[in-house]
């Protein structure tokens, strides 16, 4: 996997309109693991692409006319198969945080990374959803000065208002899976 002008090359690419410049051209130091299904609990289909392009129908769903106005967008999707879906380059600054706070610093937009997986709080995630996340993570910390300890969830940086990425996020597996050499988290380590 690398990086081609702040996109993975191998990535499907939806080009998100939800995003702008970071400030003073800062450089992404914070990576933060959320979750989103739409509809609520349902898996697969074009709406978590629509609500990240400012496409979505609010006649599709009942749901979706609460947030289909909504301007938001993270730099990338990673799908119940473990397909990487990219919508915004990491040197730009996605709208996926929202009101937020990491270690005093305020709007976390203007130095994190949004990884959204595709999932509930309420079910686990697949190991491909893992394997991806950990290839991502591996990539980014290639190239941005993310340390390992810079990696947390939505529910962290904005506590009392998200909770995702949610209990069934299995940060033990996760942070094993990129503890390891870069390459080596084959399927066969666990």
């Amino acid at each position: 996997m690398h990086l081609e002008q702040g996109w993975i090359a191998e990535a499907r690419r939806v080009v998100s309109p939800h995003f702008d410049l970071r400030p003073d051209d800062e450089i992404p130091s914070l990576l933060v693991v959320h979750n989103i299904s739409l509809p609520p609990g349902k898996f697969g289909g074009p709406y978590i692409d629509q609500l990240f392009t400012g496409t979505l129908n609010p006649q599709d769903d009942p749901y979706f006319e609460g947030i289909h106005q909504l301007r938001v967008a993270a730099h990338c999707l990673i799908r119940r198969d473990g397909e990487i879906v990219q919508y915004v380059p990491f040197d730009k600054r996605a709208w996926h945080a929202g009101v937020s706070s990491w270690q005093g610093r305020e709007r976390c937009n203007d130095f994190s990374i949004g990884i959204e997986l595709e999932g509930t709080d309420f079910e686990p995630f697949t190991d491909a959803q893992y394997r991806s996340l950990a290839a991502v993570t591996e990539l980014l910390v290639k190239h941005y000065p993310i340390n390992l300890d810079a990696i947390t969830g939505h529910s962290d940086i904005a506590p009392g208002r998200k909770t995702d990425p949610g209990p069934e996020f299995d940060w033990a597996f996760y942070r094993k899976l990129i503890a390891l050499p870069v390459g080596q988290n084959s399927s066969s380590d666990q």
